[in-house]
């Protein structure tokens, strides 16, 4: 089974969070899922060079990184996933959705009632508690 790492963003602004919404995808149990942005790291990047770059082409934002969150292993039918989140704090507000076709900002009771990527859940349940 192929493995992809990516690293994910979890934005908060205060007492909100940061939730995307995917557009159709090849893989049907990922296509129009919410998600934390993020993407994969490229040869010679840290986590953290990978996740600034990730959000600076998806969303037109600077970001601070700041705390490691979770390590998410996740097996899809088609690949597995092995995802480090980290708490990260926006620094420039003029966010612009190059990928993905929805966002919401959310405070952590409000999160279980997306319909969230299933690598993305054991994020969403951590930030709930």
């Amino acid at each position: 089974m192929k493995i992809i790492t990516v690293v994910a963003a979890i934005i908060k602004d205060i007492d909100k969070y940061l939730c995307l919404q995917r557009g159709y995808n090849k893989y049907p149990y990922i296509s129009y899922k919410y998600e934390f942005p993020g993407g994969k790291i490229e040869a010679g990047e840290t986590e953290i060079d990978a996740l600034k770059r990730e959000i600076l082409e998806e969303l037109n934002i600077e970001i601070e990184v700041q705390d490691k969150f979770l390590i998410v292993v996740h097996n899809y039918p088609d690949f597995k996933l092995i995802m480090h989140s980290y708490i990260c704090k926006k620094l420039t507000n003029d966010m612009i959705l190059k990928e993905h076709i929805d966002s919401k900002w959310l405070d952590h009771n409000e999160l279980s009632k997306l319909d969230w990527a299933g690598a993305d859940i054991p994020i969403v349940n951590k930030i709930i508690l």
